[in-house]
């Protein structure tokens, strides 16, 4: 399937609908594989546990929705069933406490990588089951992700490419063929549902019938079977809520499984301005800021190339990942990028501290995982036992953030302050924190420009 102009494909379309979205009836839960999720939402709440006092505090808050990071995706399927189980039988529990109704959302990547079917399968046993369907909705505009003509694309400038030829889809843990989301749905299930049986919502649908048309469609899907919805822009979104609400499904319960911009859709948070440096200013102006980078995808390489060739006087400390999955020379390896980081720290240098960017995979995805596991816990030793507390952090790569934000700050809680860039959420650290009150910036492996990470830097307070 060939690569188009997203200029070409987009002006083919019907007009979008300029539409409000609906917000959705109950309380939004979103259950986060990785923290990258939080990108287009601002105001809410995101928790790193779920104990059920703490579910039903969250529920009984008068936020339209809280995120809960899983962090799923950096685990094998079995244990990312296990935590989806936990969290769905929480939740059951913490509604039936607070007589509180919630709905159920999945935040998956918009590159259609992560465990689907398991996390969707264990989470709708845990809640009870009597689910009407499963509804898909990968589209995240920022990044450059649309489904049209039932095709997932990925941008990359003004071209468009189907997902499953692009470098996600060779992912060594979430690898997948299918472009089309009717057969990659067949592809993910291994045929439990089959190609014919998906039903998908068109474009032409939203834009030229409106909600009463979308709802008619959802409400022919055969019980517990699959949807996906076609989407190009955030007015596709705002008819499909309006779509949700409708009499046609009242009653009616389904678990999605989405990318980021339908959360914010449902929630019925409207946009706001990008996030300026006083918005990530920290309380001291006398250290330098700290990049962590984790994520190993071409995107972020070239990101960290512009950003050094931008900005010769950032830093850079490059952790070995050779040496830190020897057991003979981890401990040294950690020791020296530790003393590094804190010397440019003390000496007002920003510096980055990154993996080396030669990947290492396993013989299998349960190996890979295993090995990003590995190399993820040596950069949150790292930045645990650091004395010095940073100007500013941020993060690059979902499995990194997650386990710096949980296993080296120690956040319980954070509230999401807005967006840095189109598509890079910054958090506000609680204070049970290592560092209380931080500007976090989590910054996805898989989104921006090249220059993306050199224009985030740019705007960062005192920034080298």
């Amino acid at each position: 399937m060939p690569s188009v102009s997203r200029t070409v494909l987009l002006a083919g379309l019907p007009p979008e609908p300029v539409l409000a979205p609906r917000r959705a009836a109950a309380k939004l839960v979103v259950l986060d594989d990785d923290p990258t999720g939080t990108q287009t939402v601002h105001g809410v709440p995101v928790l790193t546990a779920w104990d059920v006092p703490a579910l039903a505090a969250e529920l009984q808050d008068p936020s339209p929705c809280f995120y809960l990071l899983t962090n799923t995706r950096a685990f094998p399927p079995e244990r990312a069933c296990a935590i989806n189980r936990e969290i769905g039988a929480g939740l059951a529990e913490a509604g039936r406490r607070t007589g509180r109704a919630f709905t159920v959302i999945s935040r998956g990547d918009s590159t259609l990588r992560g465990h689907y079917p398991a996390e969707t399968d264990a989470l709708m046993a845990a809640l009870g089951g009597g689910f009407d369907g499963t509804i898909l909705v990968p589209a995240f505009f920022d990044g450059g992700r649309c489904t049209v003509g039932d095709v997932h694309y990925v941008a990359d400038g003004d071209t468009l490419t189907p997902a499953g030829e692009t470098e996600f889809a060779r992912d060594a843990s979430f690898g997948y063929r299918s472009s089309n989301l009717r057969d990659w749905v067949a592809e993910k299930t291994a045929g439990r549902v089959p190609a014919a049986e998906v039903v998908g919502v068109p474009l032409d649908e939203l834009r030229r019938g409106g909600a009463d048309p979308v709802a008619a469609r959802l409400a022919a899907l055969p019980r517990g079977g699959v949807a996906f919805v076609n989407a190009a822009g955030r007015g596709d979104l705002a008819v499909l809520t309006h779509a949700l609400a409708a009499p046609a499904l009242a009653g009616r319960r389904y678990l999605f499984r989405t990318a980021a911009d339908f959360v914010a859709a449902y929630a019925g948070l409207a946009r706001r301005p990008l996030l300026g440096g006083g918005d990530l200013a920290g309380p001291d102006a006398a250290v330098g800021g700290l990049l962590v980078a984790g994520s190993y995808v071409g995107r972020t390489s070239a990101q960290l190339e512009a950003l050094f060739a931008a900005r010769p006087g950032f830093a850079r400390v490059e952790v070995s990942v050779n040496r830190l999955l020897a057991a003979s020379s981890r401990a040294a390896e950690l020791a020296r990028c530790v003393a590094a980081v804190e010397e440019h720290l003390r000496a007002r240098t920003d510096v980055a501290l990154f993996t080396s960017r030669r990947l290492v995979t396993g013989a299998d995805a349960a190996d890979s995982l295993a090995i990003g596991k590995a190399v993820s816990s040596g950069l949150v030793e790292i930045v645990r036992a650091l004395a010095v507390r940073p100007r500013w952090l941020v993060a690059k790569g979902g499995i990194t953030s997650s386990d710096v934000a949980t296993a080296s700050l120690g956040v319980r809680r954070a509230l999401v302050l807005g967006q840095a860039l189109p598509g890079v959420p910054v958090w506000r650290t609680g204070p049970e924190s290592k560092w209380p009150g931080l500007a976090y910036v989590v910054f996805p492996g898989n989104v921006g420009s090249p220059y993306a990470l050199a224009d985030l830097v740019g705007k960062l307070p005192g920034a080298s």
